[in-house]
């Protein structure tokens, strides 16, 4: 459930707000959230989302889901369906049907002809290097392109023809007549308008020129009457070109629409490009977008992070027009805390060392019921069988034990999770000296009580052999060896491959033994295995007669680089 103290206040959006609504210049607000269906979301995204669907929530205001749609060779409806699918997921609604940029192609061409029109814009036949060669750069002013001073006339004619599909894919473009001398280099003479035969996934082959973000954005949030178009900091130097746009076309809704910039997430030891994430897909060093190892929300997902989790680093990553790096250990710690108050338990064994309890009678050795959640009734018991044989943790057992060690040694004593307290009396070893197994005597008098006249400190987890159920476990680690793995430069000054630290070690699959409980569990489904660590039954692999689990985190931050 969604409440207004769990996004992040305080921020300066929420003071531009508030002040617009108490000034009357806003009754309401209407926000939007705006991805290109050209790739999977990711965690900046989530804070995006949480951003522009919590603001909405917190001053009971609307917010629109649209797919700015204006580049057709890298979109489709797989994308799609997975944001939409993704932001349900997080927690929100928006409003109406989702919208889409190519749903308003019409609207833009009849601007940019009225553009055309009143003399703001022109066709031009300049190359992509002409181009580049007369734009300037930023210390010197631009040059006018040869093509700039067309009739009216001539550019209406040329851009029907465009329109029409006449010319070959590249060969003009429409431009608008701004300031070639700009100090701002987006304002000198931007494309709104190119030649690009490509299926569209939304308008089919209707079109064969496409029109370009900038254009596009500021007029679908007029078209929507958005009120606050929040955007990452990337975007504020191409702020005067939204508004000129809008200064210059007849206002397709009262309400104006002004853009804010907030700075964007960067996730310490992972990567938040589209493209890179793609070629993470498309090279296969990951199984798909939804691999647990991906910063995508399907993949976070399904490695088990909850959505209350995300929405509670969100608020802690905050909104700010400063840098806003984010250590890896802020989002697992946000899922952490999330998860420890909703997550039942079980006892689960990944490592096994078999353990024969020589003193083991059937009838008179019991087992105990216990809850799933120490603080949490309504999630129930369990019964938790014993048998005369047990595992155990390999490394809970130490024949050289390093000091203030409160686990299993030969002659020693431990107590068994919701069991018994059992000593240690025999070590059996393979040919090559490794331990295999140990014979433990039960004292029957410690079910449930202490043991009288001495202390057993430590506390181990178990599964009973016979009643286990065998389950497979991925054991998932971050993705990357380094901080920031897109930015490592070689000794030649260039930028080394983002792949080159890849972290070998960063999933390990395992066969592993879980309480009885874990046999027909339905998929994603979180639990906690007690003293390892929170683990999610996979969305796709798993199932009653195959158990799979992700491990989503360890239950305390101990992770080291490589």
């Amino acid at each position: 459930m969604l409440n207004k103290d769990q996004f992040a206040d305080n921020h300066f959006i929420r003071t531009i707000i508030e002040e617009d609504l108490k000034s009357g210049k806003h009754e309401a607000i209407q926000t939007r959230f705006p991805p290109e269906p050209n790739g999977y979301l990711h965690i900046g995204h989530a804070k995006s989302i949480c951003l522009n669907f919590g603001l909405a929530y917190i001053y009971d205001g609307l917010c629109n889901l649209r797919f700015d749609d204006t580049n057709p060779e890298k979109e489709n409806d797989e994308y799609v369906n997975a944001i939409k699918e993704d932001v349900e997921w997080l927690g929100f609604h928006w409003a109406g049907e989702p919208r889409f940029a190519s749903n308003y192609f019409d609207q833009l061409y009849d601007y940019a002809v009225g553009l055309i029109k009143d003399g703001k814009a022109y066709v031009d036949d300049l190359t992509p290097e002409e181009m580049r060669e007369y734009r300037g750069t930023l210390t010197e002013a631009g040059k006018n392109s040869p093509y700039r001073d067309r009739s009216i006339e001539e550019n209406l004619d040329l851009f029907t023809r465009m329109k029409n599909g006449e010319f070959p894919d590249g060969s003009k473009t429409l431009r608008l007549k701004i300031d070639m001398a700009s100090g701002n280099i987006n304002m000198r003479d931007p494309v709104i308008y190119r030649i690009r035969r490509a299926h569209h996934h939304n308008t089919g082959d209707k079109w064969c020129i496409y029109p370009m973000y900038d254009y596009t954005h500021c007029i679908s949030d007029a078209i929507e009457g958005i009120t606050h178009s929040l955007c990452t900091l990337e975007f504020e130097a191409h702020r005067p070109l939204y508004d000129w746009v809008l200064d210059n076309i007849p206002a397709p809704h009262a309400t104006r629409p002004r853009q804010y910039e907030f700075s964007r997430l960067e996730l310490l030891y992972s990567i938040t490009s589209k493209r890179k994430l793609n070629q993470l897909v498309s090279d296969g060093h990951v199984t798909g977008w939804d691999d647990p190892r991906m910063p995508t929300i399907s993949g976070m997902r399904r490695r088990g992070y909850t959505p209350e989790g995300l929405r509670l680093f969100a608020k802690r990553a905050g909104i700010s027009k400063s840098e806003n790096i984010v250590d890896m250990s802020v989002l697992e710690g946000a899922i952490r805390e999330e998860l420890e108050n909703s997550a039942p338990r079980l006892m689960a064994v990944l490592n096994p060392l078999k353990v024969t309890l020589t003193n083991f009678e059937a009838g008179k050795t019991q087992s105990r019921r216990a809850a799933f959640h120490p603080n949490h009734e309504e999630m129930g018991e369990r019964e938790i069988p014993v048998s005369q044989t047990i595992y155990i943790e390999a490394d809970d057992f130490a024949e050289n034990p390093p000091k203030g060690f409160k686990r299993l040694t030969l002659g020693g004593e431990v107590r068994l999770r919701h069991g018994y307290v059992i000593k240690c009396d025999e070590v059996v070893k393979d040919a090559a000296g490794n331990v295999v197994e140990l014979k433990c005597s039960i004292d029957h008098d410690t079910l449930g009580k202490n043991p009288e006249g001495r202390k057993v400190k430590g506390v181990i987890h178990w599964v009973s052999a016979e009643h286990a159920a065998e389950i497979k476990v991925r054991l998932y680690d971050r993705l990357f060896t380094v901080e920031r793995p897109d930015a490592v430069r070689g000794e030649d000054g260039e930028y080394l491959p983002f792949t080159d630290f890849l972290n070998p070690e960063s999933v390990k699959e395992i066969t592993a033994y879980a309480e009885p409980a874990a046999k027909n569990l339905p998929a994603e489904s979180r639990w906690q295995f007690e003293r390892l660590g929170y683990f999610v039954t996979d969305r796709k692999d798993h199932s009653p007669e195959q158990p799979v689990f992700n491990r989503t985190v360890t239950l305390k931050d101990s992770w080291q680089p490589k």
